[in-house]
């Protein structure tokens, strides 16, 4: 189903809208890119990245699940992460990278765990997204309130 997704976002030619379908999943392995940054890819990360495939696209456990495996295997094949989030930048509307910055700081603190590898490539992504320091900031925020965890 999403076998010719990287093929898609790395394709030269002027950047074209993906379906929503392909766009959840080139999402969706940013979270998993986000998930492995301190190599530990736990279940607490994974069942944090079908969470939230769930709550913006209104799918049931499984469907996000299946989402989050396709993710898996693209965020494995994909590029670089700065060549793949421009990618994904070119064909994303901003209000989304917004959500999705979101989405990525909870994947970055699922765990409980703080990690610097985690939180500098939410940082490297966020800029590469077009999102300010400020705003990411703000999202990071909001995804600690949300979680219940403190800065600390």
């Amino acid at each position: 189903m999403f076998r010719n997704l990287l093929s898609r976002l790395l394709d030269p030619a002027p950047p074209a809208a993906l379906s929503a379908q392909d766009a959840e999943v080139a999402i969706a392995a940013l979270l998993v890119r986000i998930a492995r940054a301190d190599d530990h890819y736990g279940d607490a990360e994974k069942l944090r990245i079908d969470q939230v495939l769930a709550r913006r696209r209104g799918l049931d456990t499984a469907a996000a699940a299946e989402r989050r495996a396709a993710a898996e295997m693209i965020e494995a094949e994909a590029p670089d992460t700065v060549r793949f989030t421009r990618t994904i930048k070119e064909r994303i509307d901003l209000a989304d990278r917004h959500d999705v910055l979101g989405a990525m700081w909870e994947v970055a603190y699922a765990d409980g765990q703080r990690s610097a590898d985690e939180e500098a490539l939410v940082r490297l992504v966020a800029g590469l997204l077009g999102i300010n320091d400020r705003d990411s900031g703000l999202a990071r925020q909001r995804a600690l309130d949300g979680m219940g965890l403190s800065e600390t």
